[in-house]
């Protein structure tokens, strides 16, 4: 078993404590991600045994530090979730790298390989790039992305309220919107 964080809204966390189960809901995906996130549920659904096509539970492999804003908006009344889980269930990626998915560009390795897609001259699909988002060590040995620690977040289908180890509440900080 490995240990996680997941951060959810207090609403989030009853309705789990009802059903007796945490799943990913669509209503709290903004529309322009919404194919982002459907890709990321195929890739569960080839790589995570036991997958059933939930929306993803987002998780980390640190502890997030509630002192700063980003994971709600301002005043949300929420909860980070310690949890242990098997680490076969949960599908890895680096936050960062991510977000080419989410503005559903070209998973570049290198800004020569970055033009060549752009003047059509490479020979794979910009959806077949987004499969480098899960080889971490392709992306260390990356220019382009080797010059930072990678930052890991996961995804996984279902957390059972067994597999909750610690529960934290928390009013976010940032802006409301």
């Amino acid at each position: 078993m490995t240990r996680y964080w997941t951060n959810q809204t207090i609403e989030g966390w009853e309705h789990a404590q009802k059903v007796g189960y945490l799943v990913g809901n669509s209503e709290f995906i903004w529309d322009e991600l919404l194919e982002s996130y459907q890709w990321m549920m195929l890739q569960m659904e080839k790589k995570l045994p036991n997958y059933s096509n939930e929306y993803p539970i987002w998780l980390w492999t640190e502890k997030p530090d509630l002192r700063k804003s980003g994971h709600f908006n301002g005043g949300t009344q929420a909860v980070s979730l310690e949890v242990e889980i098997q680490s076969d269930r949960v599908l890895l990626s680096d936050f960062d790298a991510w977000h080419v998915i989410l503005n559903n560009g070209f998973f570049a390795l290198n800004e020569e390989e970055f033009d060549s897609f752009y003047r059509g001259e490479v020979s794979i699909t910009k959806e077949e790039s987004w499969e480098r988002l899960f080889n971490q060590e392709l992306l260390t040995d990356s220019p382009w992305w080797n010059n930072a620690p990678l930052y890991f977040q996961g995804v996984t289908g279902k957390i059972e309220i067994a597999a909750i180890r610690k529960v934290r509440t928390f009013v976010a900080r940032g802006i409301k919107l």
